[in-house]
Order: C-alpha cells, then structure tokens, then sequence
C-alpha cells in the first residue's frame, strides 16, 4: 500500500497537534461508507475497531446522517444547563425504557465525563469520601477519572497526586491467572478490614467486561456478587458501560447478562454513532442533588441527542441482534484458528466485543506477536486495535455484515497462522 498523501498529512499533524495524541496507523482516513474506510491514498479497509468501539453504526448510515441535517437545520446547540430540548428528552425517555422506569438521566460530551459526575453523585448523596475500581480498569484521564484507571501506568504517570480516597481490587481473570470472582471478594473483605472502612465507601466502579485492560470476559456472577456487597454496606454500585453498553455486547447493557441494576450506569462511546455524547443514569432514589450541583455546557446537545435516537432506531430493530450473530460467528472461526496456534492462547467475548489473547510458553504475555499480527492485517486491508499489553481486541460496527465478517475472520485467520511461523 502506498500512503503518499497521507503521509504528507502526518507531517502537518506533527507539526500542530499536542505530542500527547498517539497515531498508531500510517494512514489517514478520508471517508467511510457501511464498515468500510477509504484513506486519503484510496486504500480500502474493513473497520474492526468501529473508532474504539463507537461508530455503532458504522459510517454514513442514512438514518444517522438524516437525522443529523435535519436537527442541525433547526438549532444545533441549545445549553444543557438552561434550556431544555426535545430530542435530548427524547432521548432519556427512550433510554429509559432500555435501562429502567426508575432511573434519571444526566447528559455530557464523553465518558470520562460521564465517570465524573458519577463520582460526584456518588459522594454527595453517600456523604462517603471513598471509592474502589479495579486493577486493568480504564475509567478516562481526566483527573478524577484517571485515579480510577489503573490499565497502564503510563496514564498516570506525571501528573503528581490525584484524587485521594481511591483504592483499587484485582478483577477476575479466568485465563491468565487465574484469578477468580471469590480471590477479588477476599481482596474487598481485606480492603474493608484494613484500609478502607466498607461505611465510607461511596461507590464501587466496575466495567461489566474490561475494555482497556484486554477484553476480560469476569467469571457468570461476579456483577451479582458485587452488588450484593454493595446492598450488604450501603455502596453505591456503578457499571461503567462506556464501551460494553448500547448493544455492544448483544444486550443493551452488558449488565443485563447477570441480571444485575446498577445505581448509576455510564453511557458513551457508541451512543450516538461517533457524535459526542455520554449519558449517566442513576436510580431516582439517589438523586437528591438540586439545581447547579452539576452541569454542562455542551452536554445533552440536540445534534448528538438526535443522532443517539436515530442510533437507538437502528439498534431496536436488527443492529443488536446482529451483534450476537455475527459475534457468535467470529467466537467460532477465532476458537478454531485457537486450535491451530498455542500462541493465540484465549478467544473469549460476548456480543461484537471479543478479545484475542497472544501468549508464549507458560501464558507470558506475547506483545510481539500480537503487534506482527495488526500489522500484516493493515496490509491485507483489516484494521485491528490492540487491548492491554498483548491482546487485540475486535470491535466493529453492530451492522457488520456476514460477507465482512467472513473476510476479516479469513483475513485473521492467515495473518495469525502467518506470525506463527516468526
């Protein structure tokens, strides 16, 4: 692939942008249509990281770009904290009927958003000044968000003391330790013993699956468990569904696989199709802040509510179910490359949210291999996205199609057997 154009872009990114930013592709993308993505240089590629999980309808949907014209020809920005709008109550009214009657909404720009105000939430109705996360979690880098990330410590690094009162407990890990639901309540009841009085903790943090950290699929029953030790000490439950929610999994809400009611869920990322949004919903019971204890500017726009209802749309009438076809056909084809190569040492996911784990002898982590394998996927015209330190993880738009599916699990297929031979 020739990436002339592009590469001249590169250099003009270089040359402006924050040297924060991380660009992992030698590529710039010009457009996309369905899960397709053309660069600047006219290469083609199938898109299994769908934007980290947000582009839930892949690129260009109709739906979504009608939806959007047309709000942004009538107002396209109307602020949250002083004006109502109908499509962001629309919005909260539809989201309602997937999350729960009892629950209110509070709409913001991101996740990591998202994450702060329920922290905030979390502490004024608690009056409690702790909280637990745990260990391989990606919570955001704003400040409050990141005291609760603990995926890579190169994200904290540098930026002195963060918000104190965070402690954080292993997450189960059923293949690489492994380390069970039972070891991690036995780290909480220590926490509780030692550090960390449970009458003090506001809330406990969790995503349902583990986005960053790898694609961790935790043991049946671990959300069950968790909150039955928040009921048992007043804790505040809070399922960080940025990256697992709004269909990700096949379900709406990760959630729902342990049927487990979180206090307060964190909605982002694939909500709105890549127009940004975040959505906190809480329990009406915790509610009890008043008028300008929080807000936001941007949050709840009309352009990013309308296109998150035009998204719900898609989702309601065949978009999920899809994610749990085409996610069962990928878990299949992957577990059989599993068979041919040790390396490729665990599949496992639920949905269109699979994580493929690359290991040497022993379960020793294997970035190596894991980096020849997206590399040599970019080349036949498959873009892949690493998790953690050595696993890929595979998260395309809900609306893949069989046909695409099957080009990128034969595309993976060749590429995994290829690295092998290194």
């Amino acid at each position: 692939m020739e990436f002339t154009k592009s590469k001249a872009m590169l250099e003009r990114y270089s040359a402006s942008l924050s040297t924060s930013n991380a660009v992992s592709f030698p590529m710039v993308i010009s457009h996309g249509e369905g899960c397709w993505l053309t660069d600047l240089d006219g290469n083609k590629y199938l898109d299994m990281m769908a934007g980290i999980a947000v582009n839930t309808t892949g690129y260009a949907h109709p739906a979504v770009v009608k939806a959007v014209q047309e709000q942004a020809a009538k107002v396209q920005h109307l602020c949250f904290a002083v004006f109502a709008s109908e499509p962001q109550i629309e919005l909260a009214e539809r989201l309602k009927k997937h999350v729960g009657q009892d629950y209110r909404v509070f709409f913001g720009n991101s996740g990591t958003e998202g994450i702060e105000a329920a922290m905030k939430l979390a502490r004024y109705h608690t009056k409690r000044p702790y909280f637990i996360a745990f260990t391989g979690s990606f919570h955001g880098r704003s400040m409050g968000a990141l005291s609760l990330t603990a995926s890579v410590s190169k994200y904290r690094k540098g930026f002195g003391n963060l918000v104190p009162g965070v402690f954080h407990a292993p997450y189960p890990q059923p293949y690489k330790y492994p380390r069970t639901a039972e070891m991690t309540v036995e780290h909480l009841e220590y926490l509780f013993k030692h550090t960390t009085p449970p009458e003090e903790v506001a809330a406990i943090f969790v995503e349902p699956i583990q986005g960053e950290g790898g694609y961790i699929v935790p043991p049946k029953g671990f959300m069950q468990t968790l909150r039955d030790i928040c009921d048992k000490h007043g804790i505040l439950l809070v399922a960080d569904e940025v990256q697992t929610g709004v269909g990700r999994t096949g379900q709406f809400l990760a959630c729902e696989a342990d049927n487990v009611k979180p206090d307060i869920v964190v909605l982002a990322k694939g909500l709105a199709s890549g127009y940004p949004i975040s959505a906190v919903m809480f329990k009406d019971s915790i509610s009890t802040w008043g008028p300008g204890a929080h807000g936001t500017t941007f949050g709840g726009n009309p352009v990013s509510s309308a296109a998150a209802l035009a998204t719900l749309d898609v989702l309601e009438n065949s978009a999920m179910d899809n994610a749990n076809i085409q996610g069962a056909y990928l878990l299949e084809r992957m577990k059989a490359v599993q068979q041919k190569v040790p390396e490729l040492g665990d599949v496992r996911g639920r949905g269109l949210m699979i994580g493929l784990e690359f290991v040497k002898e022993n379960k020793l982590e294997n970035p190596e291999m894991r980096d020849l394998v997206q590399k040599l996927a970019l080349e036949k015209g498959l873009i892949l996205l690493g998790a953690g330190s050595h696993a890929i993880r595979l998260a395309p738009p809900l609306v893949i199609t069989s046909e695409d599916a099957k080009f990128a699990a034969d595309v993976l297929e060749s590429v995994i057997l290829e690295a092998a031979k290194h």
